[in-house]
């Protein structure tokens, strides 16, 4: 019993040892920051293609949102004095007034204008088709966003899949399947994922708050292209 209960203990110590020695090893380790920009270096060649996409989706993002905002301002002003000058006879200054706006809504209404004494229906006809045409100004390039939204992450995951080939590769060259080679390797070409994914997501919300943006215009420019109808059926009532 005594000989069985040394054996115990002298094991036990034995544990407490290679314990300690481990958190020796373990503190002697140099604690190594993760730095993102390393991470984006060490992605690999797939990263200068998502680099691209990002910057031309944040490019066209801003061009439009600005584009958009400008035109989606309130042309409350414009509608007064057109009606203003239309009541009193003078459609000179209201063209004038339309043309001086150079805003979507001015260039409908001088188009109307201009065919005034033609049929409603030729004039309805005119002001669609220019609002066509600046609706298709607005929209301009917004679709690119969608293909921004649609490649990156294919681009990521190309990345990773390249990344698991070469490990794989250097694997069976070397026969050395260490963790910490497969890991090591691995969590490197998971950045071009995360990067791809990431560039993904914004372009996607980018493209879809324009579009939102487009609409709301959209609808104030045919809700104002009514009110100039009815303004020029006013007289004939």
């Amino acid at each position: 019993m005594t000989l069985l209960f040394a054996q115990a203990a002298d094991t036990a110590q034995k544990l407490l040892d290679t314990a300690a020695q481990a958190g020796q090893q373990l503190a002697k380790i140099p604690d190594e920051e993760l730095r993102f920009g390393d991470l984006l270096i060490k992605g690999g060649w797939v990263m200068i293609p998502i680099g691209i996409l990002a910057v031309l989706g944040l490019v066209i993002f801003f061009e439009r949102f600005f584009t958009i905002r400008k035109a989606s301002k309130d042309e409350s002003h414009l509608m007064i004095q057109v009606r203003a000058s239309i009541m009193s006879g003078n459609l000179e200054s209201a063209v004038a007034i339309c043309k001086n706006s150079n805003s979507p809504l001015g260039r409908m209404l001088q188009k109307g204008l201009l065919r005034i004494g033609r049929p409603i229906k030729d004039i309805e006809g005119a002001i669609e088709n220019v609002g066509k045409l600046e609706v298709s100004k607005l929209e301009k390039n917004i679709g690119i966003l969608g293909i921004v939204a649609g490649i990156a992450p294919m681009f990521g995951f190309l990345g990773t899949i390249a990344g698991v080939i070469k490990i794989f590769y250097d694997i069976s060259k070397t026969d050395n399947i260490s963790m910490g080679v497969i890991s090591g390797g691995l969590y490197v070409k998971m950045v071009t994922s995360a990067a791809g994914l990431f560039v993904g997501i914004v372009a996607y919300v980018c493209h879809h708050v324009l579009n939102m943006m487009v609409d709301k215009v959209i609808l104030k420019l045919e809700t104002d292209a009514i009110e100039f109808i009815d303004l020029l059926e006013e007289p004939s009532k």
